[in-house]
């Protein structure tokens, strides 16, 4: 460890702090998840079915895309309504008006103030403490079974293709005929009903509901708890203070390094002749550029689906594209880009890592990863078809088809398919690395945090394989947020961080004594609050409130390194002023500049708007929610991912030529359109639905009235400026990366490239 043990030690402290937390809130998450009765009956028989109904429904509910048709707990798509808010209010107003008929032989709307107010503390009464027995049977009154009975009937009419709902379906952009089985419909219902009632019934100990008295309803005084606003209030002091104590450490590491680099006459990474695995990567380039391409504008066409519900300007295009699918494909396409990016990225790495020199049968393996890749990327897009669709048996559909989790919609075949092909390409990066940390002619701490990071990639992905398809819904988000919280935004983020530090170290950018302090002091930082932090998205997921004070402190914590990255992104963006031959490195460079602002806007100050209790409780599930995905997605990862294909690109076609109006068409017309997005359409319309959560109700922020009024459409319709620029640049960087990887080859003037001469990098 040498210099570093201080570091080293702090590093290995986090981590074990923060994965005990981890894992013991995790038993607490399993031990406390909101129960499914065993029985659901009313107290005069008229009403009856049981768990495997629920859990029958919560597969159809898959089966037909799941979150991302609407949303459950906040969780999903955002232009249908959540299910668990819609439902848990219609049953509430239809019991209301069951109560008026049976007292005063009216409707509740025309009763007095008096009248209405003593039914509604009966309602409240008779929701908040319907509770199961030590059967696990669930008792209903006859009122309330009657209401239930009432609402299913409207979601069975809803998802199916009657007439009189036509309008209903194409405001919330679903097709017709979304479950075509009428019984498939009824246990579905069951599954909303199920999810509504953990969101309305309080836990046994304490006055909060199973979901933390979220969504917001005023009907049965769901509204924020004290917890909630104590730990909203400690997450700003504690973002306050961890900046003021990251700006003191940041300026103390500052002077740690006194050497002034200068980079050399040539560029050291061309030192290199090119191994046969180096020279394979190409094809995964052209997977990236392709799959972005199909992202934006089925991005595009999905954005659509917002205005037109179930046409694309006038063609009815849902029955056989529907948004539920077209939304699986945008988020699945840009996972699958980005990640396949970072793989390149350390395929690349891996040989200059290794001497400058291939392990046997190394081209072999990446070839062989690369055609499993293809595999799992048609293999699941075809499921998904097949699922939405109905073409696939129902029983198939959670391993081959959708598993209908947001970010982990590919069925649980590819699922594992993917994870396969993570450990290959682990095993592949192992042959190069542990070579090069048994030499002994150099400091290795960088490699090793690298190597560690490498690891991690290639292990943590199988924590989404914890959950089944029958899991309590908080025991599965508990997993899922391993893999889209934990695996992407936490240790993504230290690979990126160490791999961008050898590579700098290696170009002569940085010395390898700054290089490593920096990478191993900001992988503390990103961990000590990346880690518990995962639990800032499950505040209303049926968790109880030890959960929400360790996601919302920890989580404030997380935005903290986040804030302070305007620094860097200033000083990447000057980076390719420092030699000549770095500006054949300029359009990577302003990529990573890129990463560093929206880490800092997209991922801290739009994450951390999201991040309080307080706040999640109001927008959760709202527009809101999609400002910081869009950002910290593809403004961060979606980035570093080009920013890594570009410098790939430029050692591997070496003798092209960027063209300069490709390049800044394309970075300066990706990064408009993305503020575009967000501050014409995403965030106006997010902060009206806010409006609408708190004033009204979740319900009505999500519900056709409040979305489909005209202001509304004109925001989403504005939209379509930002989409067009964003598309306009992705089509120049994929022009640009085609044109280098099919086109003529010339050499650029004053190229430094030596491809004879080789001598080795330090490592």
């Amino acid at each position: 460890m040498g210099i570093y043990k201080k570091l080293w030690w702090i590093l290995i402290a986090v981590l074990i702090g923060t994965f005990t937390i981890l894992g013991y809130m995790g038993a607490e998450i399993y031990r406390s998840a909101p129960p499914i009765p065993e029985r659901v009956i009313s107290s005069d028989h008229t009403l009856e079915f049981n768990k495997e109904d629920i859990l029958a429904g919560q597969s159809h509910w898959q089966s037909i895309g799941g979150m991302q048709v609407g949303s459950i707990w906040g969780h999903g798509a955002y232009q249908a309504p959540d299910w668990s808010a819609d439902w848990l209010h219609r049953e509430l107003v239809t019991w209301l008006d069951i109560a008026a008929q049976e007292t005063y032989q009216a409707r509740y709307a025309a009763l007095d103030a008096v009248k209405q107010a003593g039914l509604r503390e009966m309602l409240k009464q008779e929701y908040r403490h319907n509770r199961l027995d030590v059967q696990g049977t669930l008792t209903l009154t006859p009122r309330r079974a009657q209401a239930l009975q009432q609402t299913a009937s409207y979601y069975e009419t809803l998802f199916s293709d009657d007439a009189s709902f036509k309008q209903a379906r194409v405001a919330y952009a679903m097709k017709d005929n979304t479950l075509p089985v009428a019984e498939a419909r009824q246990k579905m219902a069951y599954f909303f009903f199920w999810t509504a009632w953990a969101a309305a019934t309080e836990r046994h100990q304490g006055s909060v509901t199973y979901t933390n008295n979220w969504p917001h309803e005023p009907l049965i005084a769901n509204q924020p708890s004290s917890e909630n606003i104590l730990w909203s209030m400690a997450s700003i002091v504690f973002l306050l203070a961890g900046l003021g104590f990251l700006i003191l450490g940041w300026s103390a590491l500052r002077k740690e390094d006194a050497v002034d680099l200068k980079p050399g006459k040539l560029d050291p990474m061309t030192s290199f002749v090119l191994t046969p695995s180096q020279q394979a990567l190409g094809k995964y380039l052209l997977v990236v550029v392709t799959l972005l391409v199909f992202q934006v504008f089925i991005g595009g066409f999905t954005a659509h689906y917002t205005v037109e519900g179930q046409e694309f300007y006038g063609i009815n295009v849902s029955q056989w594209f529907p948004y539920s699918l077209t939304r699986t494909w945008h988020i699945q396409s840009a996972l699958f880009w980005i990640a396949t990016g970072f793989l390149a990225a350390g395929l690349f790495l891996a040989p200059i890592i290794n001497g400058g020199k291939d392990p046997a049968y190394q081209k072999l393996g990446v070839n062989i990863l690369f055609v499993a890749l293809l595999i799992v990327v048609a293999g699941s897009f075809l499921g998904q078809y097949s699922a939405i669709a109905h073409l696939m048996p129902s029983e198939l559909n959670f391993w081959f088809g959708h598993q209908g989790y947001e970010y982990i919609d590919l069925g649980r075949f590819w699922q594992i398919a993917l994870f396969i092909g993570l450990l290959l390409w682990l095993g592949l990066m192992l042959r190069c690395m542990v070579p090069a940390l048994k030499t002994k002619d150099a400091d290795k701490n960088l490699l090793a945090l690298l190597t560690a990071a490498v690891i991690a990639i290639g292990l943590f992905y199988g924590t989404g394989l914890f959950y089944g398809e029958h899991s309590n819904l908080s025991v599965m988000e508990y997993w899922r947020w391993w893999v889209v919280h934990l695996w992407v935004e936490g240790i993504f983020e230290v690979f990126a961080t160490a791999a961008l530090a050898y590579i700098f170290m290696s170009l002569g950018l940085v010395s390898r004594t700054m290089a490593t302090t920096a990478s191993l002091a900001s992988a503390s930082l990103f961990m000590i609050g990346g880690i518990p932090g995962t639990f800032h998205h499950l505040y209303f997921s049926g968790t109880t409130t030890p959960v929400m004070a360790i996601g919302a402190s920890f989580s404030a914590l997380e935005v903290v390194p986040l804030l302070v990255l305007g620094h860097e992104a200033w000083h990447h963006w000057h980076l390719h002023k420092r030699a000549t031959w770095l500006e054949n490195l300029r359009w990577p460079l302003s990529c990573f500049a890129a990463v560093a602002f929206w880490n800092m806007l997209g991922a801290g100050v739009f994450g951390f708007l999201i991040n309080p209790p307080i706040s999640l409780y109001y927008i959760q599930g709202l527009n809101t929610t999609a400002v910081h995905a869009h950002a910290a997605l593809f403004g961060v990862y979606g980035f570093l991912a080009i920013g890594f294909c570009l410098l790939v690109l430029r050692y591997i076609r070496p003798q092209a030529i960027f063209n300069e109006k490709l390049m800044k068409t394309g970075f300066w017309a990706l990064n408009i359109g993305l503020l575009l997005m967000i501050f014409i359409s995403l965030l106006p319309i997010g902060v009206m639905q806010f409006n609408a959560s708190f004033t009204e109700g979740l319900w009505y922020a999500r519900s056709e009235a409040f979305m489909q009024q005209p202001l509304l459409q004109t925001l989403r319709w504005l939209r379509t400026f930002g989409d067009v620029v964003f598309i306009v640049g992705a089509l120049a960087i994929a022009s640009q990366l085609a044109i280098c990887l099919f086109g003529k080859q010339s050499m650029p003037a004053g190229s430094s490239v030596k491809s004879k001469q080789k001598r080795k990098l330090p490592i």
